[in-house]
């Protein structure tokens, strides 16, 4: 009896030796960190309010989320800014929805987002005071991001991100203290996640 037992424990240990390696993930899930971008300018046209006309008139940035950079424009670029203006490359097939939700809780590409492209009449990401991602306030003539709503993109090289941005003012002061007299506009600080892999998880 005694000898049957010492046989059987190593067999058994030898068992769950190999049920352990066999659970064991070799492709372990990377955690995702959020690539912060600061102060990126890209003013808008100057334009004369009394009669609309345009004065001067500035180019777009053009931003990579792959390489997270600006770009050139015949370069594999995603996303494009100008003033509130966001575009999208729709020349490379670039999508984008606007949902709400906590940034941070957003694991995933929800079922129900509606990507689109840019056409030559609308933006795939909304353009206006409480249609995409920005509230304009009239009385202190300040725009301010829009409290829960992150734009989901899917970028020229089929991955999916999902960016919240933080401030339209030069060095991201509290929304409290925006003076538009004194602290440049159209300087967009905002935070992405970037899945690399394809997938639509975060």
């Amino acid at each position: 009896m005694k000898t049957i037992q010492k046989i059987i424990f190593p067999v058994a240990l030898l068992g769950l030796l190999s049920a352990c390696q066999n659970t064991d993930d070799p492709n372990p899930r990377v955690e995702l960190e959020a690539t912060m971008v600061e102060d990126l300018a890209a003013p808008n046209d100057v334009i004369d309010r009394s009669t609309g006309e345009i004065l001067e008139e500035n180019p777009f940035q053009y931003f990579s989320l792959e390489q997270n950079a600006v770009v050139n424009e015949n370069q594999d670029w995603d996303l494009a800014f100008k003033g509130t203006t966001i575009r999208v490359n729709s020349d490379r097939n670039v999508n984008a929805a606007v949902v709400t939700g906590i940034f941070e809780e957003i694991s995933t590409v929800p079922t129900d987002a509606i990507f689109s492209t840019d056409t030559a009449s609308t933006f795939a990401i909304p353009t206006g005071s409480g249609n995409g991602w920005y509230n304009y306030n009239p009385a202190t003539f300040t725009v301010t991001p829009i409290p829960g709503r992150v734009i989901l993109v899917q970028t020229a090289a089929g991955n999916y991100s999902k960016i919240e941005i933080l401030s339209y003012y030069k060095g991201n002061p509290p929304t409290d203290q925006i003076d538009p007299m004194t602290n440049p506009s159209a300087h967009y600080t905002f935070r992405y996640v970037l899945q690399p892999d394809g997938s639509a998880s975060f």
